[in-house]
């Protein structure tokens, strides 16, 4: 059985880790740990982290921007997958939304991520072919 607990800073390295051996999943600059400390103190009650026998083996990072909530980094160990781990994690991330006055949350799956893509629509997500995703580095 698995613990949902909030996620603080000290929980990094670990999140850190499970991150970079997670396929699919896209890492940047945004993700050292200043800049999730950051996040986490924007975002109380919204990012959490799963563990079994104190062991981290799943995160969920999300915050919003008071109209709309963001779902980042939900990821589950590869030998623990299959369990409802991320399932429970994004619901305690919506659920902190919605506490939050959040009618509606978008995430971001990386076109060669078809695994991730299967699980989002899985638990309820859609596609939103009419929209394209426009960036710009502000470094």
């Amino acid at each position: 059985m698995f613990n949902i607990e909030e996620m603080s800073i000290d929980d990094y390295d670990e999140a850190i880790a499970l991150w970079e051996k997670t396929p699919g999943m896209g890492l940047s600059t945004a993700d050292k740990r200043p800049a999730i400390a950051a996040f986490l103190a924007r975002n109380p009650g919204l990012c959490f982290t799963a563990r079994i026998d104190c062991t981290l083996v799943g995160t969920a990072l999300c915050g919003h921007d008071g109209r709309r909530g963001y779902i980042y980094h939900v990821a589950v160990a590869v030998s623990q997958r299959k369990q409802g781990i991320a399932r429970a994690l994004v619901e305690h991330s919506l659920d902190g939304l919605k506490q939050q006055g959040i009618e509606k949350a978008h995430l971001m799956v990386y076109e060669t991520n078809p695994g991730g893509i299967a699980f989002w629509k899985q638990v309820g997500w859609y596609r939103r072919d009419e929209l394209a995703i426009m960036s710009v580095d502000l470094k």
